[in-house]
């Protein structure tokens, strides 16, 4: 690949990105009603899609290797308490990945 591809191939990437992020202002912004099925999928879709994200992380662990299969739920556990203690998403993935990180380099070896 040239780098001109390249250069035109990260731009039309690059708008796309743009145009999907927002799509959902330029068709629902300013005072229009949300339709009930967007905001059914707004209420449902992210503690699906985390869920998902935790049966991902978790599939290829094994329990039975101790101690190795003891920081992930041990790091699960961390994400799950950060969050229901202050409600902050960010907060609750960055913990929990210090905490897995100690758990393995550190805690762990």
């Amino acid at each position: 690949m040239s780098e001109m591809n390249a250069v035109f191939l990260i731009g039309v990437v690059a708008l796309v990105t743009i145009l999907l992020r927002a799509a959902p202002f330029l068709l629902f912004g300013g005072s229009r009603e949300l339709p009930p099925a967007v905001r059914y999928l707004g209420r449902v879709l992210p503690p699906a899609i985390m869920a998902t994200l935790v049966v991902y992380c978790l599939k290829g662990v094994n329990f039975s290797v101790m101690p190795r299969g003891l920081a992930e739920p041990l790091a699960v556990a961390a994400v799950a308490a950060l969050h229901l203690w202050k409600r902050n998403t960010l907060l609750s993935i960055a913990g929990g990945t210090v905490c897995y990180m100690l758990l393995v380099q550190w805690l762990l070896v």
